[in-house]
């Protein structure tokens, strides 16, 4: 096949939902994230059937329109957001299509790439290991491909396999229950499907999984929250995201995905129905309004230890990464941001489990994560707030961090370890300002000791004075004694900052032992804590 047609589209549609009936119970084992609902497959079966139907009962007149009648039926059908999603994926490639070219190789490598764009636009806030990733890494392997299309369709494809197999070691959640992304399983599927229509080497796919995960049988839970699911119409484009903005503030999951054509579907796990429902009536003319409850998350244990984890919220991207690659769930913050409840109960549910510690890497983010430990979108998951005032006792508490003792003792090693975490900070004035050592002109090297102005250093910042004033507060801060110094580096660093402060502290401390990172924060050029 050389170009996509009327005829492929149609066995497309049809051959998506021949897989997913045939895998929606293995993926609905492997549903965890964002809620372990086991309806994953249901809902992508359910949304591709009505993708499907609709077309069938159209009478296209080329392939740009039989892909609109898709993709509008998939919008209107769409349940979860793994079907919403999905609908904007058919979404994505439709309105490529409709502007006018062939969806040849290049075309369809050109059409996804929109279609990851479209998607990613429709979540409020996306997240690493999901099915957005596997589209992004699917968009990024055939950007500007002019191979002709099976080949481009092949990629594809493998592309899509070799992404999810990726996402565990993207969301811990998944990390934690041993499977791979549920949605990204049946974009796979669908991508799968695509592929073997163009090669005409359409394959009944397998129903069993690597790893499918069951959570242990239970009295049935009450339900803590609400998936409330509508399509909205008369809707201006201008006023949606004031919608998912107000959406959030009740809850996550938050998706406003358009058909376009003036249709939109809206979808948010909520305790609120009415004001989810009433934030729509306020903008457009709500429709097919769905309520399904969304039961108590259970850890689900296959290997153990999924009914507790540890998350963190901090400002510097990073710092985050850094947290990443220890296996914790983080949510970056922009500087100066403050993370809304969204961000947070998302941060819960990327984590998994009962059992939720929350280590805030400033005082800003200490208030928001309080807030949202008592919200009712939390369920019944015990999350423990460790108060941190810097990014250096978040460090210091996941040091300590042992998943072998018990939970309270564990959360009271961390609040001990954090609240003994001396911190001292270098920053550059960026403006007078009176303080306790003196006045201080715009572009002095300020110094601080748990947040209290100890010494400053006349400008220019260069790096020897800069040097200098960190080793000031270090100095101050090691009269007490200490045996380990963490140093952060800011956005607004000289290159050569740290590796000069770790020889000077060498020199004048040989007895101390240091760790330095980038932190990537701006304000403060170097965050130190000692222990």
């Amino acid at each position: 096949m050389r170009v996509l047609d009327v005829a492929a589209v149609a066995a497309w549609s049809a051959a998506c939902v021949r897989s997913l009936e045939v895998l929606r119970p293995a993926i609905n084992g492997i549903n965890v994230y964002p809620v372990a609902d086991s309806d994953t497959g249901s809902n992508l079966l359910h949304t591709m059937t009505g993708a499907r139907d609709a077309l069938a009962a159209a009478e296209p007149s080329g392939v740009a329109e039989a892909l609109t009648v898709l993709a509008k039926g998939a919008v209107a059908a769409a349940r979860g957001n793994s079907g919403v999603i999905i609908s904007q994926v058919v979404r994505g490639i439709a309105d490529w299509a409709a502007d006018g070219g062939d969806l040849d190789g290049a075309g369809l490598a050109a059409a996804l790439a929109h279609a990851d764009r479209i998607a990613t636009g429709a979540v409020s806030r996306p997240v690493a290991g999901t099915m957005l990733t596997v589209l992004h890494v699917v968009a990024a392997a055939v950007q500007e491909d002019t191979r002709p299309l099976a080949e481009v369709a092949a990629t594809v494809a493998a592309a899509a396999a070799a992404a999810l197999e990726e996402t565990p070691k993207q969301l811990p959640a998944l990390a934690k229950a041993g499977v791979v992304d549920a949605g990204g399983r049946g974009l796979v599927a669908v991508l799968d499907a695509l592929a073997g229509v163009i090669s005409g080497t359409v394959t009944q796919p397998e129903r069993e999984l690597t790893t499918t995960v069951e959570a242990p049988a239970a009295a049935e839970p009450a339900p803590y929250a609400w998936e409330v699911m509508y399509l909205l119409d008369g809707v201006e484009e201008a006023r949606l995201p004031a919608l998912r903005k107000e959406l959030s503030g009740f809850g996550d999951s938050v998706t406003v995905a358009g058909d376009g054509s003036g249709s939109h579907a809206v979808h948010v796990h909520c305790a609120d129905i009415g004001a989810a429902i009433e934030a729509g009536l306020e903008l457009g003319r709500p429709r097919r309004i769905r309520v399904e409850p969304l039961l108590t998350p259970m850890p689900i244990e296959p290997g153990g230890g999924l009914d507790r984890s540890v998350v963190a919220v901090v400002h510097g991207g990073g710092l985050a990464e850094l947290l990443r690659a220890e296996g914790v769930a983080v949510l970056a913050v922009p500087d100066g941001g403050k993370p809304g409840v969204e961000d947070m109960i998302g941060l819960f549910n990327e984590a998994a489990g009962r059992h939720v510690t929350v280590l805030p890497g400033g005082l800003d983010l200490t208030a928001a994560a309080d807030a949202a430990a008592g919200h009712a979108m939390a369920g019944d998951r015990e999350v423990v707030v460790i108060p941190c005032t810097s990014p250096v006792q978040v460090l210091a508490a996941l040091a300590v961090h042992d998943e072998g003792r018990r939970v309270n003792d564990d959360v009271v090693a961390m609040a001990e370890a954090a609240a003994a975490t001396r911190r001292g900070e270098v920053r550059i004035a960026g403006e007078e300002s009176l303080t306790w050592v003196g006045r201080a002109q715009s572009g002095d090297v300020i110094g601080l000791v748990d947040d209290e102005v100890v010494l400053i250093e006349p400008a220019p910042a260069s790096e020897t004075n800069l040097v200098a004033a960190a080793m000031s507060v270090l100095n101050r801060m090691l009269t007490l004694g200490g045996e380990l110094v963490t140093v952060l580096s800011g956005a607004g660093a000289p290159p050569g900052v740290t590796a000069e402060l770790a020889e000077q502290l060498r020199l004048e401390h040989p007895e101390v032992e240091l760790t330095s990172y980038a932190s990537g924060q701006a304000g403060a050029v170097l965050l130190m804590g000692v222990e």
